[in-house]
């Protein structure tokens, strides 16, 4: 009896490997394709572009500082696999004025052809206690990392559903999956990514559009050494339970998971178990990913209750150092 039932999952779970390439979207082809990076200047949009033209891309990148822009399109123009390649960039900052965004993708548009993808990458992170953290910190983590990916997707959608195909992708992080100390801000901005692309995924996915959110974790960026500067002893130690990513690891994970068409996309063993604890209703672009989601999902559980108990002990020790400090200095 066992044996049958052994016999009826395996061959159960070679049907769904079978079927789900027919259900699967079609992956989309990046030479010659136009693909807008927002945050392309440095970091991992910078290597999302760089790996894009490797593949015969035409790029447009934009960001805010134009010193930082040429220098990008010096080095992504170095990976050039044929003589027809451009690499254009535009100085906007993307979460400021919609009509202005909208007008710089339609410049795009008309030297380089209709947007094929669309990287939201421009962002910031700022860390401190919540009531540390002044209310402006709040309205500028939003505005940038909420806002900054709503306008340049509002300019490209409706071409990509008038044309039945394009690849919009949020990158977020890890900090948008997982609520942790000292990133109130920054956390609540990077979980609006999630309910947007979900939200968006349903009314384009009849279009053969197909959205991706990126779940990044700490990746050796300038902006990651930026926000070292300032962050909480809690945080810090939290982060240093788990290694620092190259972003060139990050951008090819992002780029292969954006051109299949995949809702989800995870670096390392970490992020594959976050985004199955936290896959929740969002969609699924094969059936065998909704399979291991469901058979992993308690035991992804179980592991991460010890995580989030290991967390409650980093910041409980630390606040038993700092009143033990304090007391110290009151009699000193």
């Amino acid at each position: 009896m066992l044996l049958l039932a052994a016999a009826f999952l395996v061959a159960f779970v070679l049907l769904l490997y079978m079927v789900s390439p027919l259900i699967s979207p079609k992956p989309l082809a990046l030479p010659g394709a136009h693909v807008v990076v927002t945050g392309g200047s440095s970091g991992i949009g910078k290597c999302i572009a760089i790996e894009c033209y490797k593949q015969g891309a035409f790029i447009t990148l934009v960001a805010r500082n134009e010193d930082r822009l040429l220098q990008a399109k010096k080095e992504i123009e170095k990976h050039s696999v044929n003589d027809k390649q451009v690499v254009l960039c535009i100085s906007v900052d993307v979460s400021q004025d919609y009509n202005q965004v909208e007008n710089v993708i339609k410049q795009a548009q008309e030297k380089l052809g209709p947007v094929d993808m669309l990287v939201n990458c421009a962002g910031m992170s700022l860390s401190g206690k919540f009531e540390d953290l002044e209310v402006s910190t709040f309205e500028r983590l939003m505005s940038v990392n909420y806002l900054g990916s709503v306008y340049p997707s509002r300019a490209v959608i409706t071409t990509m559903k008038e044309r039945r195909v394009g690849r919009v992708v949020f990158v977020s992080s890890q900090a948008g999956q997982l609520g942790l100390f000292g990133f109130t801000a920054y956390s609540a901005s990077k979980f609006a990514l999630r309910g947007l692309a979900e939200a968006l995924q349903m009314e384009v996915k009849p279009y053969n559009v197909y959205v991706t959110v990126a779940y990044p974790p700490d990746t050796d960026t300038p902006g990651f050494a930026e926000e070292n500067k300032t962050k909480p002893l809690e945080t810090r130690l939290i982060s240093e339970t788990t290694s620092v990513c190259k972003p060139e690891q990050v951008a090819k994970q992002i780029v292969k998971d954006a051109i299949q068409g995949n809702f989800n996309s995870s670096i390392g063993s970490d992020g594959y178990m976050l985004s199955a604890l936290t896959c929740g209703m969002a969609p699924v672009t094969s059936i065998t990913e909704g399979l291991q989601q469901v058979v992993t999902m308690g035991l992804f559980r179980t592991i991460a209750l010890f995580y989030l108990g290991s967390f409650d002990s980093i910041v409980r020790r630390c606040m038993m150092q700092r009143a033990k400090s304090e007391i110290a200095d009151k009699t000193a």
